[in-house]
């Protein structure tokens, strides 16, 4: 068994507040077991008054508040929808899901998030051609808000619906807003590792509060109103359980605390390591704030002398969790030979990051002890490297 010094660091483990059992048991006493209840009611309230949307739908993961949202937008066979290509698998399966098909969108350097340059490209293609897209999906990457004024604008003037993947941003803000109220649909992930966690679970949000009420039609097997069952529509069996909107429900009432514990790791990593030649950060727009749900850095090899493979080995030996950044699905099996509009010419953003990045460990319930370990990791590679000690800033 490792010792104490050597226990597992998680990369972004589930922090529960406590209060988490008191909703449960109210549960199994008023036997509201079944996707509805008051826990589903008021964690829906709840969330729709904490990002200033008009409505939510509580959903069994965020990969379904997607489908549903492509869904209610008309999306089926031989449409496309842009999407980034520097982000996880699910925001581009539903377009799948629907039979139509993903167009990869490259990141830029100030957010790392979809390019306004690219997807104008693409859109402008689209244009030309009499195929405009049936949405645009933007995602914000690891809690940094996407450039929305851009990106926002752009889809207005080709009246292409946006559609955010706040999946890892819930608690961030673009010009004091809410990041996933800025589109047509914006979707939130409740999984473990999701800076906010009902074990598993997600949930739409728009102002259009009629296509919602058609979202909970669809997430329960869109059943019609008829004494027996009857349907005449698809459905899909999405709903989420009360008694995970019940966590949901404690969970929510941490998520600033949890935002601030997040940035507080990060401004421990920066501290620490912002001197270091060769190493940069994620950045933040000025204009936003992230809930820095992961930290993240990318290393210049040419000034390090040293990879990310090396660092995750490192990590990897010393009991500590971290992973590359996203590799572009561009570049993924599943979707070989699908369109990719890079940011300037050649140069694929997202490529560059993905070979030179990696997400330290995050949890909101780190301790000091596992950041020092931590950054002692980051330093003794980089020490061993480039023969020179690392000095903090």
């Amino acid at each position: 068994m490792p010792t104490n010094e050597m226990k597992r660091i998680y990369l972004s483990p589930p922090h529960m507040s406590g209060r988490e059992q008191g909703y449960i048991n109210e549960a199994f006493e008023t036997n509201w077991i079944a996707p509805l209840g008051p826990n589903i009611d008021a964690f829906e309230k709840q969330l729709a008054a904490y990002t200033g949307s008009a409505d939510a739908v509580a959903v069994s993961s965020g990969t379904a508040a997607i489908h549903l949202s492509l869904q209610l937008l008309g999306v089926g066979v031989g449409d496309t929808v842009l999407c980034p290509s520097f982000t996880f698998v699910a925001t581009a399966n539903p377009i799948r899901y629907c039979g139509a098909e993903p167009i990869f969108i490259d990141s830029e350097p100030e957010t790392w998030n979809m390019s306004p340059s690219a997807l104008k490209r693409a859109l402008e293609d689209a244009d030309r051609g009499g195929t405009l897209p049936k949405a645009v999906i933007v995602v914000h990457l690891y809690g940094q808000v996407s450039k929305m004024d851009e990106l926002a604008a752009l889809c207005e003037q080709y009246e292409v619906p946006l559609i955010e993947d706040a999946a890892e941003s819930l608690g961030s803000t673009y010009r004091g807003k809410q990041s996933g109220t800025f589109g047509k649909f914006g979707i939130y992930s409740f999984n473990g590792n999701k800076i906010i966690t009902t074990s598993g679970g997600g949930m739409l949000v728009s102002d259009d509060v009629e296509l919602l009420h058609k979202a909970r039609f669809l997430a329960t097997q869109a059943r019609d109103a008829a004494a027996h069952y009857q349907h005449s529509s698809m459905g899909f069996n999405y709903r989420m359980s009360n008694i995970l909107a019940g966590v949901g429900r404690a969970q929510l009432e941490v998520l600033d605390e949890r935002v601030a514990a997040r940035r507080a790791v990060y401004e421990n990593y920066e501290q620490a390591l912002s001197a270091v030649q060769g190493i940069s950060f994620m950045p933040e727009l000025h204009y936003t704030r992230s809930n820095r749900w992961l930290t993240t850095l990318v290393i210049d090899q040419s000034v390090t002398n040293t990879t990310i493979t090396e660092l995750l080995e490192c990590m990897a030996a010393a009991n500590i969790e971290a992973r590359p950044l996203w590799k572009p699905l561009h570049l993924q099996p599943l979707f070989a030979g699908t369109k990719f509009y890079s940011h300037a010419g050649n140069i694929a953003v997202c490529e560059q990051l993905f070979e030179t990045g990696i997400c330290l460990p995050s949890g909101s319930s780190m301790t000091s002890i596992d950041q020092v370990r931590v950054v002692d990791c980051v330093k003794d590679v980089l020490t061993k490297a480039t023969g020179k000690s690392i000095q903090s800033a």
